[in-house]
């Protein structure tokens, strides 16, 4: 079984780190069996899941459902979850009876976006024992800010100030952090500048390890492809093959057949 300590042993190894999205237990029954080192609940859910236009609809109820079927499905598996938008923007006793109804579902740690106003409660939540993961560059829920989904520190002051934030995290208590939609090399001197992991999604292959959404992993939505997701098989294709067979032959009295039925 994998620990949130284990991140810091990779880090160290220098063994790539493996992390996708997970928020059914269907799902994460299937990737508790494979090699995958963490699963992230998240909030990415509000959109591949519910349907929404940005991960700002995510809400702690949303949150909390996913990651409890998630860790329900996945005993073995170290789960993150994300704090939703705005749950960890009021007050530190608020943001964490949000991080307790996460932890309780299944969670054994919580990712909140962006660095400055939360180094105090990362602290906090630290101290009280509860692993806590960065997560800088594009951050999705602050989406109306950056106008759209688009690359972050593209010029050398914008750089400098990300890896600024990073070791502001580091020095907070993070166990790792984010990277996402930087450039490569941004990615590669933050990562070599922290003494913890950095997980990338977007930003190159030099850090630490990897976070993909398991949508666009499988290849669930042909119409939406993020230039940087490797689609690793056409679900929904297949799944849209399967759905005909069935509607096939049961328009053909083919199904059900012979042995699956009772006489």
């Amino acid at each position: 079984m994998k620990t949130v300590p284990d991140f810091q042993k990779w880090k160290v190894a220098r063994t790539p780190i493996t992390m996708v999205t997970c928020y059914d237990a269907a799902t994460s029954k299937i990737l508790n069996e494979t090699s995958v080192d963490a699963l992230l609940v998240g909030d990415s859910c509000a959109m591949v899941v519910h349907g929404f236009d940005s991960t700002i609809h995510a809400t702690l109820e949303m949150m909390v459902a996913h990651t409890a079927a998630t860790r329900r499905g996945a005993p073995d598996k170290v789960i993150v979850a994300d704090m939703p938008f705005l749950s960890f923007r009021g007050s530190v006793e608020a943001a964490t009876q949000s991080v307790m109804q996460l932890m309780r579902a299944g969670a054994n740690g919580v990712k909140l976006e962006r660095c400055k106003g939360n180094a105090e409660l990362i602290s906090r939540l630290v101290d009280a024992g509860i692993p806590v993961m960065g997560h800088l560059g594009l951050t999705p829920q602050s989406i109306h800010e950056f106008g759209g989904f688009k690359m972050q520190a593209r010029n050398d002051l914008a750089a400098q100030t990300l890896q600024e934030e990073a070791l502001e995290l580091e020095e907070a208590g993070c166990f790792s952090i984010v990277l996402e939609c930087i450039p490569s090399h941004v990615a590669e001197r933050v990562t070599e500048a922290l003494a913890i992991p950095t997980i990338g999604i977007g930003c190159g292959p030099e850090t630490s390890g990897q976070v993909l959404v398991i949508n666009d992993l499988l290849g669930l939505d042909s119409r939406f492809q993020p230039p940087f997701a490797r689609r690793y098989m056409d679900a929904d294709q297949m799944i849209t093959r399967a759905i005909e067979g069935y509607c096939e032959d049961v328009r053909e009295r083919e199904y059900p057949g012979e042995g699956e039925y009772k006489v």
